[in-house]
């Protein structure tokens, strides 16, 4: 079983030329609303990949959670943990050029009354995985990794946003995702060289972890078994890139959760996270 903690969103879309500098205003070519959100888009990938997952996180209530929800409630992801509170459901504002690049932008809402307690002790124990990210407090998500850690579960922080990880979380994790921004940002709060193998070797010598560095549309690089390993996604037609990064997180839980050894549940990652470049939003449904 995979436990995700994380963030819950409704994605606000808008297609540009190109992504508007600082005090530019463009006009866009299309806009849409879709569900999102870190937490959500890997718990759903994970779902797709073949795992039970259960999603534990916040909406508002509002008619925005009841879009957020849609596909997770239709792929079959347990949302028993996903509580309702006094704050709108969270957005993001997302750009995506015609290149399929994209800037976003966060807006937590109901995300940050996301609480750690409500995930039962009994979902934590040996054999199942705790898969979080950094959009719901990081006091909570650093908690809900000791007490997974202490339980037996297997602890896959997805680092993003970028945010400085203190050592005592880090320490709790068994496996950490970032990308080259978050990653560059990791290794100046911890005094580490930025040169991206070196980076995930002191990392995983530090705290004992497997490290996974994801490239883009160039697939990921990995600290396992104290060896870096490159890992080079299909060819495919880039058309939105929104929600890769997750696609892999995801795909990469779900394979781990069956059985998979660390390197092929990252081949099985990039490959989805391919995969998630070849339609329009976070979330592919169905």
């Amino acid at each position: 079983m995979i436990v995700v903690f994380g963030s819950i969103n409704l994605d606000l879309v808008a297609r540009v030329s190109r992504i508007p500098a600082p005090g530019e205003t463009l006009a866009g070519t299309s806009f849409v609303t879709a569900p999102g959100g870190k937490g959500a888009n890997q718990a759903l990938a994970a779902r797709q990949a073949g795992a039970y997952v259960v999603l534990y996180g916040a909406v508002g209530r509002d008619d925005f959670a009841r879009a957020a929800l849609a596909n997770l409630a239709s792929a079959g992801v347990d949302l028993s943990g996903v509580a309702s509170v006094d704050a709108p459901t969270g957005v993001a504002l997302i750009n995506v050029d015609a290149k399929g690049e994209n800037a976003i932008t966060v807006v937590a809402g109901a995300n940050a009354h996301a609480q750690a307690d409500r995930v039962p002790q009994d979902a934590l124990g040996s054999g199942n995985t705790l898969l979080m990210q950094l959009e719901t407090p990081i006091h909570e998500v650093a908690a809900l990794a000791a007490r997974a850690r202490a339980a037996g579960a297997r602890v896959v922080l997805n680092a993003a946003p970028a945010s400085p990880l203190p050592d005592t979380m880090l320490r709790n994790v068994d496996i950490l995702v970032v990308n080259e921004h978050e990653a560059a940002v990791c290794a100046q709060a911890l005094g580490l060289s930025p040169d991206p193998a070196t980076f995930l070797q002191r990392m995983g010598e530090r705290f004992g972890l497997a490290m996974v560095l994801t490239l883009g549309k160039r697939g990921a690089l990995a600290w396992i078994d104290e060896a870096v390993h490159e890992i080079a996604p299909p060819a495919v037609t880039v058309v939105d890139s929104t929600g890769a990064g997750d696609a892999l997180t995801g795909a990469l839980a779900a394979a781990l959760d069956c059985g998979a050894s660390l390197a092929g549940a990252l081949a099985a990652g990039v490959a989805a996270g391919a995969a998630a470049c070849t339609y329009r939003g976070a979330q592919r449904a169905g």
